[in-house]
């Protein structure tokens, strides 16, 4: 099906606030279970002015032959963990790790744990608070060494669910095979790339017969994808921090793309965070290895980034604000009209969209 629309600006005209980017979704929309095979998932082809329907295996026949694909290598740990101070029960949600191993987390219940409080998640496994943060968080820090920890908690972790993803008792154990992306590598994201949990081997492959390449980049992705936007104003929200790395060799690699005139197409808004974050005011990708705290919204200037696939994103999350700077607000608001009245599927488990840009 081809829906034509009007195209508009992405600049905006006024201080933007968070209500802007607010739309109603009916709650069987949001998708508790993934599609099979994994590249069955819909995909809506949000052009300048019109939409288009596939699906994610019509991606070979959607690109250009020789777009570069960059892709987020993160690899989710099995990051909730259930535990008892004392006689209390207490659930764990690990957000970030720190330089020092220790980690920030989520704990519920968490106001009346102190710092020196001992929790304790299996006779061989357990964890101290060292600081209670204004916002809810906790500092902590495994009593294990850290080269035990990954295994201690594939042992005793599940995969870190979004919330809007319910399950009768915690994750259910296809869960920790799909929330993970088919060539994730390196290990410390707290949530998936969702974009990324379309692609099989087969697709892949696929694309590569047809010249496209991919390249890797790395961004941990952390619990606070999942928070909302508290602000009035998008001018005063604070953007959660995320690990991630570029390596010299793809960074050579997406620079030779661009200068020889080809597209750069990012699988995922964690893809062209980590990309507009390494590239400078003259549009030149350098190596990166740092946290990053960017915030894209509708008035920001791509430097890197040409053509992104994406889901679809919560209302008034940040990562609608940046497919809303990518394509336009308005054009966006209208593309997830039309994804709603034709009963696409949302969020992490749903359906996809693959944007040109504005």
């Amino acid at each position: 099906m081809v829906y034509s629309c009007a195209m508009d600006t992405i600049l905006p005209s006024r201080d933007l606030r968070t209500d802007d980017f607010d739309f109603d979704l009916p709650n069987e929309l949001i998708a508790q279970q993934a599609i099979e095979p994994r590249d069955h998932a819909r995909l809506l082809h949000i052009l300048p002015t019109v939409f288009r329907d596939h699906h994610i295996y019509d991606l070979p026949d959607l690109l250009r032959p020789d777009d570069l694909l960059v892709m987020n290598d993160t690899k989710v740990i099995p990051a909730r963990l259930y535990g008892k101070r004392g006689d209390v029960a207490v659930e764990i949600l690990l957000h970030k790790q720190q330089p020092d191993h220790s980690w920030y987390a989520f704990a519920r219940p968490g106001k009346r744990l102190r710092a020196g409080d001992r929790i304790l998640f299996a006779p061989d496994f357990a964890a101290e608070v060292l600081e209670k943060k204004a916002d809810g968080q906790i500092l902590m820090r495994f009593l294990v060494p850290d080269n035990q920890l990954l295994d201690l908690l594939h042992k005793y972790g599940e995969p870190p669910l979004p919330p809007y993803i319910k399950r009768d008792v915690g994750a259910a154990k296809q869960d920790s095979d799909r929330y993970q992306t088919v060539y994730a590598a390196k290990a410390g994201a707290v949530a998936a790339p969702t974009a990324g949990l379309h692609f099989t081997p087969e697709l892949l492959q696929r694309l590569r017969d047809k010249g496209i390449q991919h390249v890797k980049v790395t961004l941990h992705v952390g619990a606070g994808t999942f928070l909302p936007v508290k602000a009035d104003y998008l001018k005063d929200h604070v953007m959660h921090a995320e690990w991630g790395e570029v390596s010299p060799e793809a960074a050579a690699t997406i620079n030779a793309a661009r200068a020889a005139g080809r597209r750069i197409v990012a699988v995922g808004t964690t893809s062209l965070r980590l990309l507009e974050s390494a590239a400078d005011e003259h549009s030149v990708l350098h190596p990166f290895n740092s946290d990053t705290s960017i915030f894209i919204y509708p008035g920001y200037k791509f430097k890197i980034v040409d053509a992104l696939l994406t889901n679809f994103h919560l209302p008034k999350s940040t990562l609608f604000m940046l497919v809303s700077a990518f394509a336009g607000l308005s054009h966006m608001q209208e593309a997830y009209a039309y994804a709603i009245k034709h009963k696409y599927r949302f969020y992490s488990y749903g359906d996809a969209t693959l944007l040109e840009k504005a």
